[in-house]
């Protein structure tokens, strides 16, 4: 037989098991705050909770929070981009724009920015308040470094939530906000990449001053049949450039296939892994600039950007897309 005092605990309100619930809910089903830390219940946030039995989604957890807050808060940041479709982290931190009065606060899990953020910068996706693929882009182009921006950039051109057009007609009319003289810059650059590390790839040949590359080229052989989709493409060199990603056997096989289908069509073919773009960086350079005869002028992609060098030390942190 439980205690007393444990009834409480084990009493589990039906209301309380369909979706997450603040303290507030919970006090009105009948429980107390301890009563919450027993195995029936899991921890959300700031006096947030679910029924331990209940599978909360990120969908779920910003509904919930939604509730707690006033109605003129927005989600943005990485919480928005994934709401728009791209596979950025929506929940640590969930962030969040408010205007310059409200009394909401940043805490653990929560990343809050002031400012007054115009109507032509908020959508609804599913009943949620978020910011525009184009301004939350231009937003992140402020708190990540300027590779990871174009990697979150490319990936929305990917999906099809915008174009460099887009972008640079967004910035020239968000005027002098912070995170648009960046996204001007970023924005020319913008290609519809199938994966981080293709992005990441040819960020480094831009930063290393080589032209910038077709990206996604359809390419076809002299009688005009298709061969293959390179990720980077120089015509004039008939160079196609690839990211080596880890593959399951039977995508290796394909692979290979096409690989020979390209050199029997008289395109040249490099391929280099995340190793080579991660601890090599300069062997990739050199072997791109033999190939495409191009004499060694650096130049900046991101003018007036400030960032640190690449860093070629770091682990690979893909983003991959979601459905």
């Amino acid at each position: 037989m439980p205690k007393l005092g444990e009834w409480a605990a084990l009493r589990i309100p039906p209301q309380l098991t369909k979706r997450p619930f603040s303290l507030d809910d919970a006090r009105r089903a009948g429980l107390t705050k301890s009563s919450l830390r027993g195995k029936s219940w899991r921890r959300l946030g700031a006096e947030l909770y679910c029924w331990m039995g209940l599978t909360a989604d990120s969908w779920m957890v910003l509904s919930a929070w939604q509730r707690q807050f006033p109605p003129d808060i927005v989600f943005a940041g990485k919480t928005a981009a994934w709401l728009l479709g791209l596979d950025l982290d929506p929940l640590n931190p969930i962030g969040l724009i408010v205007p310059l009065h409200s009394g909401v606060r940043s805490r653990p899990g929560l990343d809050v920015r002031r400012c007054d953020i115009p109507q032509h910068d908020v959508i609804k996706i599913r009943g949620l308040p978020a910011t525009t693929v184009n301004r939350t882009l231009s937003d992140l182009c402020l708190r990540l470094p300027p590779v990871e921006a174009l990697v979150v950039i490319d990936a929305a051109v990917h999906l099809g939530l915008t174009d460099n057009a887009a972008l640079i007609r967004y910035a020239e009319l968000a005027g002098g906000r912070p995170g648009v003289r960046r996204l001007r810059s970023l924005a020319v650059h913008a290609a519809p990449a199938e994966s981080p590390m293709e992005t990441r790839l040819r960020w480094l040949l831009l930063r290393a001053g080589l032209p910038p590359p077709e990206v996604q080229s359809e390419l076809h052989d002299v009688d005009g049949r298709f061969v293959g989709r390179a990720d980077l493409y120089y015509p004039a060199a008939r160079l196609v450039i690839e990211y080596d990603g880890s593959n399951h056997r039977d995508r290796l096989v394909e692979d290979d296939r096409r690989q020979n289908g390209l050199i029997n069509a008289g395109f040249m073919l490099l391929r280099f892994t995340a190793a080579d773009i991660h601890n090599r960086p300069e062997s990739v350079e050199a072997l791109v600039r033999r190939a495409v005869k191009t004499p060694l002028t650096p130049k900046d992609p991101n003018p007036g950007a400030r960032y640190a060098p690449l860093d070629t030390t770091r682990r690979n942190r893909s983003v991959l897309l979601r459905g």
